[in-house]
C-alpha cells in the first residue's frame, strides 16, 4: 500500500544544508501497522509528510497503492490525499466551529460527496469509535480522548487505504494513549495500511513492526513481542 524507495530529503543548501532523510526504504502492506521511532530530528515527521504526498522527496520514489506519486499531477495528488490517505495529528486539527459529525464529514464533502451521504458515513465512522452519542458536540465540548477519536474517525471515513498518524497520543494520558493505538490497530486490521510516529515504546508495542530512525536513516527494524491486544485475543498464544 505504501513504498518508499531510496527516499532522501535535503533542506537548504551549502552550509545550511540539512539531510532530513537519507536513502530510506520502507514498505507497508494493507492490514499492517508500522510504528516509527527515533530521537528528535531523526526525520520521523519528514518521512510521514513525504509518505502522505504533502512534500516531495529530493530523490527516490514514493508509491501509494502502486501509483508512483512523482508521475501524478498536482490535482491527482490532491485527489489521492482526499480519497485514499487519512491523517491523525497530535493536536487533533478539528475545526472549532463544526460539530464532531461535521468535522468527520468535511473531507467527503470537499471531494464532492453529497451532504446527506457524507453525514451518514461520518455517523457510521463515529459509531465504530463509540461516539454515537457525541456526534453533535463541538470540539470544546469533548474530552481529549473523544477529540482524538473524532480525528481518527475523520481519518478512516470513506475508502481510505493509508492511515498516517504523527504522535497521535502525545496529548493524552497513558490509558487514552493505549485506547488510541488499539483503534489504529483495529483500523489496520480492517485492511488499511498504517504508519504511526511515536516516542513511546510501550505504545509502539501495539504495532506489527517498529522502524527506528536516526540522523535520517533507518538503523533498525523489529517485531514487538506480543502486546496486550495479542495476549487477549482468543486462540493466539503469547
Amino acid at each position: 500500500m505504501l513504498e518508499l524507495r531510496a527516499v532522501s530529503k535535503v533542506y537548504g543548501s551549502g552550509a545550511a544544508e540539512v539531510h532530513a532523510l537519507r536513502t530510506v526504504d520502507l514498505s507497508v502492506r494493507g492490514g499492517e501497522l508500522v510504528a516509527v521511532m527515533g530521537p528528535s530530528g531523526s526525520g520521523k515527521s519528514t518521512l510521514l509528510t513525504i509518505a502522505g504526498t504533502l512534500e516531495e522527496p529530493t530523490s527516490g520514489e514514493v508509491l501509494v497503492g502502486d501509483r508512483d506519486v512523482a508521475r501524478m499531477s498536482r490535482n491527482d495528488r490532491a485527489r489521492l490525499r482526499r480519497r485514499s490517505i487519512g491523517y491523525v495529528f497530535q493536536d487533533f486539527n478539528l475545526i472549532p466551529g463544526l460539530s464532531a459529525v461535521e468535522n468527520v464529514a468535511l473531507p467527503l464533502e470537499l471531494d464532492g460527496v453529497r451532504v446527506r451521504s457524507a453525514r451518514a458515513a461520518a455517523i457510521e465512522a463515529l459509531a465504530r469509535l463509540d461516539l454515537a452519542e457525541r456526534t453533535d458536540r463541538f470540539p470544546d465540548e469533548l474530552s481529549g480522548g473523544e477529540s482524538q477519536r473524532v480525528a481518527i474517525a475523520r481519518a478512516i471515513v470513506g475508502e481510505r487505504h493509508l492511515l498516517l498518524a504523527d504522535e497521535p497520543t502525545g496529548a493524552l494520558d497513558s490509558v487514552s494513549g493505549e485506547a488510541v493505538m488499539r483503534l489504529l490497530r483495529t483500523a489496520c486490521r480492517d485492511g488499511m495500511a498504517g504508519v504511526v510516529v511515536t516516542h513511546d515504546a510501550q505504545l509502539a508495542s501495539w504495532a506489527d513492526r517498529v522502524v527506528f530512525l536516526r540522523d535520517g536513516r533507518v538503523v533498525d527494524q523489529t517485531t514487538p513481542r506480543p502486546g496486550p491486544e495479542t495476549l487477549l485475543t482468543p486462540g493466539v498464544k503469547p
